[in-house]
């Protein structure tokens, strides 16, 4: 066997590789040998049928497949001797005209192909014990806890029917309507006894407010439109039309938060129901100080781990990103310009994201590799329980789509991964505790999660 390297540029290589045909015929000769004893032919007794002759009926399918092996092992072989961690699937090229795979598969003439790659480059990690990393505290106080109880009381607040008058804001009306695009009922568009929370929100954009001043009984056609990123593509950016009815008009009450309240959500009493609503809040700021101290350490990552990422890699990463956000562009209907940017600007920002995870993906690789962090199967399965309380009633489906789903499993197993990863960096880091406000502890948070 000869191997040359025909490139050599960055991460990218390129190496000619030729098996002589005796090596192929050899190998392909053994197989005819193996074969002997398994296949069954008339007029030959089991294992008694000659080499020669399975060699004139199964010849080329197993040379096919010897060269496939051959390729196969070869590749395997150059890549371990040479240290190489490919970034992608190596890129074969192979003789394609007929004559010559014609003399390839009759075992006539050398195997010869180029084999392309593209490596991850070597990764020096730094010394973790070096590290600082600063962990913003949040208490939760008095108030925090009274504020949360009272959105409960808000969401859970009392209605009653009002004798007289007009719908005011925050009034709940109960509705029916008939909805029209161009004089045309949709589907979807007709409702009887829907309630509306005027100034909630729940509805398009200029329904609930055309509801302010109308009376038990009274009908008004309402005019819409649809907005631009709705989820019924035929319906997105249409205007509509809906002749409306008030059925009932329900003046918002005041709920008295005190223990027969608390009862009202399954607990025995007002403390219980403060216990509870301090705990979520604990649980909410604590997810909020783990997002944190975990973009610090990343960012301490990306700043001790300069190399080249793999371009493929890259590329990928960008890809992946920049559909996600043209699709989303395109669904509310902005532009480029309404994000004070241009694509040009926008893209180069995207690819420098794409760059920093790809490195930080390959850094976290590296330290999970070099220090044995696996992800066991039960913790896995934990996740995917998990996934399956957060959807009641369909248990059953979730738990086989992801028992049926590699791909899905892995996507479970990935963040699991980098968790553990993260957990041993921070052990050999100085994490030193700092207290915060609650509106410092969330500030920047969507921004965090994009480049992260």
């Amino acid at each position: 066997m000869q191997v040359t390297e025909t490139l050599n540029e960055g991460l990218k290589h390129e190496f000619k590789i030729s098996v002589p045909a005796s090596d192929l015929d050899a190998k392909a000769g053994a197989k005819l040998v193996d074969l002997k004893d398994k296949v069954r032919l008339n007029g030959f007794r089991p294992g008694k049928v000659p080499v020669a002759h399975l060699k004139k009926i199964y010849g080329r399918s197993v040379m096919a497949e010897t060269i496939d092996q051959t390729i196969s092992d070869t590749n395997r072989q150059l890549f371990e001797d040479r240290g190489f961690r490919l970034a992608g699937e190596p890129k074969i090229t192979m003789p394609t005209e007929k004559d010559q795979v014609e003399e390839l598969l009759s075992g006539k003439t050398d195997l010869t192909y180029t084999v392309a790659i593209e490596v991850v480059p070597p990764i020096q990690l730094a010394d973790f014990k070096s590290f600082s990393v600063e962990k913003p505290v949040v208490e939760v106080a008095d108030a925090d806890v009274d504020d949360a109880i009272k959105r409960i009381a808000e969401g859970s607040r009392p209605y009653n029917a009002k004798t007289e008058g007009a719908a005011e804001k925050g009034d709940r009306v109960t509705i029916s309507f008939k909805g029209t695009i161009n004089g045309e009922a949709f589907e979807g568009g007709t409702g009887e006894g829907i309630q509306v929370v005027i100034g909630a929100g729940q509805f398009i954009p200029g329904f609930e407010e055309q509801l302010i001043g109308i009376g038990t009984g009274e009908t008004r056609t309402l005019k819409v439109s649809f907005p631009k990123n709705y989820l019924n593509d035929k319906l997105a950016g249409q205007p509509a039309e809906f002749e409306t009815t008030a059925t009932l008009i329900e003046a918002p009450g005041e709920t008295v938060i005190d223990d027969e309240f608390a009862k009202t959500l399954g607990l025995e009493s007002l403390d219980k129901l403060k216990e509870a609503a301090r705990e979520r809040l604990t649980a909410e700021f604590a997810g909020a100080t783990r997002q944190k101290v975990k973009r610090a350490l990343l960012d301490r990552l990306d700043e001790s781990h300069k190399f080249e990422a793999p371009p493929s890699l890259v590329a990928e990463e960008f890809n992946l990103m920049w559909n996600s956000i043209k699709a989303e562009m395109d669904s509310s209907g902005k532009t480029f310009a309404d994000e004070n940017t241009t694509e040009e600007e926008a893209k180069e920002e995207y690819h420098k994201i794409a760059d920093r995870r790809v490195r930080l993906g390959l850094v976290l690789s590296e330290i999970g590799e070099k220090n044995k962090i696996t992800v066991t199967d039960d913790e896995v399965s934990r996740a995917v329980i998990e996934r399956a309380r957060q959807m009641p009633g369909r248990e059953k489906e979730v738990w086989d789509y992801y028992r049926s789903n590699a791909q899905a499993l892995a996507q479970l197993r990935a963040p699991i991964y980098e968790d553990k990863v993260v957990d041993f960096v921070l052990e050999l880091a100085t994490v030193t505790e700092k207290k915060v406000t609650k509106d410092e502890l969330f500030k920047d948070e969507d921004a965090e999660k994009t480049a992260a």
